[in-house]
């Protein structure tokens, strides 16, 4: 039997145990059989959120202690870290962080032993929480168990956790919770608070105010300084930051939460996105469609996506009543929904006309502007939006098609994004959630063995997700790593046996026969914000040269040789480069700061003997300069790099040296 009292032994350290059927218990459960188990080490995902579980009640119990009359709600492990909820008198300070960090590690140190207990009734349970309202709540709520952020209640038994003196076994603070904790706290090694906002309880702004501490917690001091580090570089790297700092979008308050509009920097880098986007899906074989942004309800009846998936979409708005002389109504109110996804107007588009087989696979793709009604607690910038526009296309084939179309969407998909500098990444099968979908067995089967098949071929690592497809169908994800390593879910494939039958879809065979058509989905970027979001950050900023909205500042030394720069940028802008001279009164030194901070990847600077020499001297972004470069040549340098599409920050290595000296300034 493990000695429980023993302090945390590193990051290998066991801290639960799995049973066969991947369910996580404490190290102090005893089976009623002989059971195999494997043991979780702190170092794992499972490890390292156990902690996080264990840590997010510590804080709990630290907030009790430091205000007394809080009131719990919910105290989930995240990625990287851990959260509760707390009703509380007032917000808490930066201060009170402080404070309760001190608290926090004070009772880690005590060495206080976790306790599972089981209520022996609902009843035993609400008396003992009378005075936790929001614990009352999810005691009652029969479908809190469901809820991944809720760790209070779940299984066939009511339990919770207490925290016992390591020496006398004296009960010192408790929580409703189904489990599993570490053994004690000293098995928590290391942890952080990070900040504290606003929250609703359990997300929804109808519900009560809360006040949330976020913290973090890792099986070692060095496992969490890693952390600390790169938390550090991405605050540095947020694309709402930026996009502030570089005029690139923003959220007005005056048109609501997640509904982002961007600025003419912004438009233009989203623009040169969507025009190259554009580009290869012409090149690749696909037909442009347009839709509106609202329909009838009922075409989301026929669909099945207000049985499925009402809650993420926006209220209907009642339109076309009409009512005689004395008010009394003559036509009956219609529900109309602003559209959470295209699939269902692209299937009314391919219903249009009979078809034949001789025009499929038939390729439509919309950037279609759809909106979710997403919780304002998981709004985040352009990451996740109430309003957003999808690369969208929708493949209409044959059975026999099916597999070769899958394999041309995944190269397709996986060609676009190293053409933006994304190159790392793996593939994600979701299957199917036999509770939350339609269909037969046979139809799911044949559509996710497609899917496997096709992405075993490319040799890129394939991950599984167990019941995460939609309700329709099975998808690959293509998840990108960006420059910190983070995981972006970015292009999805789905194949869908289920939609086409919903909407009586039907081709005419080779044989003259009807027949159902296979219905692929894809969105290759899955929103245009999520994207530019995510290329703000990978590239911190300092967007490749083809994308930045000013590619190239001219900077003259003096006024004096402004004139010469200004024939330099005219020839620049006959080949489409986006071009300007600062002719401002600040220094030159500080235009170079300017423009450095501005993240322009091409300065050319001109004095006295760039003028008499025809030449321009380039200042790069690294602080690496390049001198008196003929202009032809400068020109033509510039044209070939953005024209090329290059994903590199321009370096005078990289350039390359003129018949001139290289070196920084």
């Amino acid at each position: 039997m493990r000695d429980l009292d023993l302090p945390n032994k590193g990051p290998e350290a066991v801290v639960v145990v799995k049973t066969a059927d991947g369910t996580l218990k404490d190290l102090s459960w005893i089976p009623e059989t002989d059971t195999e188990v494997e043991s979780v080490a702190a170092n794992t995902e499972d490890g390292r959120s156990v902690i996080r579980h264990s840590a997010a009640h510590v804080l709990a119990q630290a907030v009790q202690d430091g205000f007394p009359g809080t009131k719990l709600g919910i105290g989930p492990p995240i990625k990287d870290g851990f959260y509760y909820d707390f009703d509380v008198a007032e917000p808490f300070t930066p201060e009170d962080l402080k404070g309760l960090e001190k608290k926090m590690k004070q009772i880690i140190k005590a060495g206080q032993r976790f306790s599972r207990r089981v209520y022996e009734s609902k009843d035993e349970a609400r008396a003992e929480l009378a005075n936790e309202p929001y614990k009352l709540e999810l005691i009652d709520d029969k479908g809190a168990a469901d809820d991944s952020e809720v760790m209070e209640v779940g299984g066939a038994e009511l339990t919770a956790y207490d925290n016992l003196n390591p020496r006398t076994g004296d009960r010192i603070w408790g929580d409703l919770c189904r489990g599993p904790h570490v053994p004690t706290t000293k098995y928590i090694p290391a942890v952080k608070l990070t900040r504290s906002s606003a929250a609703y309880w359990r997300g929804d702004q109808n519900n009560a105010d809360l006040q949330r501490v976020y913290g973090t917690a890792w099986e070692s001091p060095e496992a969490m300084d890693e952390y600390l580090e790169l938390l550090a570089e991405a605050e540095k790297r947020d694309h709402r930051k930026l996009g502030a700092e570089l005029d690139l979008f923003s959220f007005p308050d005056e048109i609501g939460s997640g509904l982002p509009v961007f600025h003419p920097n912004g438009g233009i880098i989203r623009k040169e996105l969507e025009d190259y986007s554009r580009l290869r899906h012409a090149e690749a074989g696909y037909e442009f469609v347009y839709t509106p942004h609202a329909t009838k309800g009922e075409l989301f009846e026929k669909s099945g996506h207000l049985d499925w998936y009402s809650d993420g979409m926006y209220p209907p708005m009642q339109l076309d009543e009409e009512r005689n002389a004395e008010g009394q109504v003559t036509r009956q109110a219609v529900d109309y929904y602003l559209k959470p996804m295209n699939c269902p107007m692209h299937n009314l588009i391919f219903d249009s006309r009979g078809r034949s087989y001789r025009e499929l696979p038939l390729r439509l793709f919309e950037f279609g502007t759809v909106y979710r009604y997403e919780k304002s607690g998981v709004v985040h910038g352009l990451t996740r939006a109430r309003g957003f526009t999808q690369d969208d296309a929708h493949i209409y084939c044959t059975r026999e098609q099916m597999a070769g179309e899958i394999r041309d969407l995944l190269q397709f998909v996986i060609d676009l994004l190293r053409d933006y500098g994304l190159d790392d990444f793996y593939l994600e099968l979701s299957t199917r959630n036999p509770e939350k979908s339609i269909g037969s067995d046979e139809a799911w089967e044949e559509a996710t063995e497609a899917l496997r098949e096709a992405a075993s071929s490319f040799g890129v690592e394939l991950v599984a997700d167990p019941g995460g497809a939609a309700f329709y169908a099975p998808k690959i994800s293509v998840q990108v790593k960006d420059a910190l390593g983070r995981s972006w879910q970015m292009s999805t494939i789905q194949v869908d046996l289920m939609l086409p039958d919903r909407f009586d879809l039907e081709y005419t065979g080779s044989d003259g026969q009807k027949h159902r058509p296979v219905m692929l989905h894809r969105a290759l970027f899955g929103s245009m914000e999520r994207f530019f979001g995510v290329l703000t950050e990978h590239y911190a900023g300092a967007f490749p040269a083809w994308l930045a909205p000013v590619q190239v500042v001219g900077i003259p030394v003096a006024e004096q040789f402004g004139d010469h720069l200004e024939t330099v940028i005219r020839a620049l802008k006959k080949h489409g480069i986006r071009a300007q001279v600062d002719h401002s009164d600040d220094r030159m030194q500080k235009k170079i700061r300017n423009h450095t901070t501005q993240k322009v990847p091409f300065m050319l600077l001109a004095g006295e003997h760039d003028r008499e020499a025809g030449a321009v001297s380039f200042r790069f972004r690294d602080g690496t300069q390049v001198n008196e470069v003929p202009v032809d040549d400068a020109v033509q340098r510039i044209v070939d790099w953005v024209h090329a599409r290059r994903n590199e920050s321009p370096t005078a290595e990289l350039l390359g040296p003129a018949e001139s000296t290289v070196g920084t300034a």
